[in-house]
């Protein structure tokens, strides 16, 4: 029997109005929930959404990760015809450069992508050369992927939230969620002097997934984490799409009139943080000019620049699902900079958690909590 069937009309309060939970209020509210959105900010999309590089691929090592983002990119490019917003999807490519010790990896990987519908190919060192130029030293390989590309995160989430209040969900902006109590039959919420209850929480609190969960006392282990974007002035540049240097890390893609890039700092302390790390720009640009000479002959402009946070698990790969302690506390956080990519298709998995008591159009299992508790953390090659 269905949570559905033995409850009348489920209510649910999702925590965050970004890009998770923005998708997860429109799909639950496609299941007839009552839907109540809590939002700290001002508006939607102003956490780690509204900071991401708006980057989607479904090049991945990792069946889920495949799965979950080819679903996502499909829905991404349908959007406008099935819901008449354009949302910014924009198939430019993902062009991967692969170093000798990963790229039998790669050719394995690519053939699990191709399983699944995905269209990537191999290309030659020329071919590569003709969307980016770079020094070949060192690459064994290119893979690419003419699906992967770009969408606009603000205007998906504020599309997500339309569809999702013409379905009668509220949305509170300026609703900071400071005490949450459990109740005879779910949860007592309070935010901004007001009280919401509710038969479910779904935490798409980001970066904050963790503090939100502390508030009961339960353990969700998902972090801030900064990254940085850099940006050359207007018009320095040819267009570039995403192409990566899998060895070092460092990625550029074109945005309109400017070239953005940037390299993950991996000892980045944990913690909100969206100032500019402008010292290690200059390591960014070491490394990334050793494979794009022409990158250090471009000026840099400072007002493109901005920095976002990654919301991190411990494995990067998402919290998913009911807590086993709390089957009512429902967790859609620690995408690890893949939110974007994944928010269309992981909204339909949470609104079937919910409705349905599991999960079942893929099996998210091995996203549950309990990975964690058990020391069974998964492996992603392609994180960046």
């Amino acid at each position: 029997m269905t949570n559905q069937a033995r409850s009348g009309q489920l209510s649910v309060v999702v925590i965050g109005a970004g890009i998770m939970g923005a998708s997860t209020a429109y799909h639950l509210a496609l299941r007839g929930v009552k839907v109540t959105v809590l939002e700290q900010f001002e508006s939607p999309a102003e956490g780690s959404t509204g900071r991401s590089f708006a980057s989607v691929r479904a090049q991945w090592s990792d069946d889920l990760n495949i799965s979950i983002s080819w679903n996502s990119i499909q829905t991404y490019r349908d959007f406008e015809r099935l819901h008449g917003v354009d949302v910014g999807y924009r198939p430019t490519g993902y062009m991967y450069l692969v170093g000798e010790a990963a790229w039998e990896s790669q050719l394995e990987h690519v053939k699990l992508q191709q399983s699944f519908g995905v269209p990537v190919e191999i290309l030659s060192i020329e071919q590569a050369q003709e969307k980016t130029p770079f020094e070949p030293d060192g690459v064994a390989g290119i893979t690419w992927g003419s699906a992967d590309g770009v969408v606009d995160p603000y205007l998906v989430t504020n599309a997500y939230l339309q569809l999702a209040k013409n379905l009668g969900v509220e949305v509170a902006l300026r609703s900071k969620v400071t005490d949450i109590a459990k109740t005879e039959n779910g949860w007592k919420v309070s935010a901004r002097d007001n009280i919401y209850e509710a038969d479910f929480i779904v935490n798409c609190a980001g970066g904050w997934s963790s503090e939100i969960a502390g508030l009961v006392d339960l353990d969700v282990p998902v972090h801030h984490v900064r990254r940085n974007i850099y940006s050359t002035a207007p018009n320095s540049t040819p267009v570039h799409p995403m192409t990566i240097d899998l060895s070092s890390g460092f990625y550029l893609r074109s945005e309109g009139e400017r070239l953005l890039f940037g390299m993950s700092k991996h000892d980045e302390p944990l913690g909100y943080n969206t100032s500019v790390d402008w010292e290690w720009m200059e390591t960014v640009l070491e490394v990334g000019g050793q494979r794009y000479p022409w990158l250090l002959d471009a000026p840099i402009d400072p007002s493109g620049a901005w920095a976002g946070t990654y919301e991190i698990s411990p494995d990067h790969f998402p919290i998913l699902g009911a807590l086993p302690e709390e089957p009512n506390w429902i967790n859609a956080c620690g995408f690890s900079g893949h939110g974007v990519m994944q928010a269309p298709y992981i909204g339909l998995l949470i609104a079937e958690e919910v409705v349905d008591g599991k999960a079942h159009s893929i099996d998210i299992e091995p996203l549950r909590i309990n990975r964690l508790r058990d020391g069974v953390l998964r492996s992603e090659t392609m994180v960046l």
